[in-house]
């Protein structure tokens, strides 16, 4: 299976995206990759209050049914980091490398 990369851009709400930067780190960054997530990097723009950050899947099971069972994980829910608490509004582009 080739690989699926997605760059995700979320706006986070006012006076809440360090604090989101943290929990991502600490919380989601160790669980996506012992789920085999690649992430390529992440990025900031504190103008618009923006997280933008790269995620890939290579393997048997696809991006989707593996991003699934993530979402479903026991411990996707034990750190009770709720996107919705810190996030306005998500956009998700599936992207292929060019170089």
């Amino acid at each position: 299976m080739a690989t699926t990369t997605q760059l995700r851009t979320y706006t986070v709400r006012a006076g809440l995206l360090h604090e989101w930067v943290r929990r991502w780190r600490e919380e989601i960054v160790p669980l996506r990759l012992k789920f085999g997530s690649s992430l390529g990097g992440a990025w900031i723009d504190q103008e618009r209050d923006h997280f933008v950050w790269e995620i890939s899947y290579d393997g048997p099971e696809g991006f989707a049914e593996r991003n699934r069972i993530y979402w479903g994980s026991p411990r996707r829910e034990a750190p009770a980091l709720d996107p919705k608490d810190y996030l306005l509004s998500t956009e998700v582009r599936e992207v292929t490398r060019v170089y």
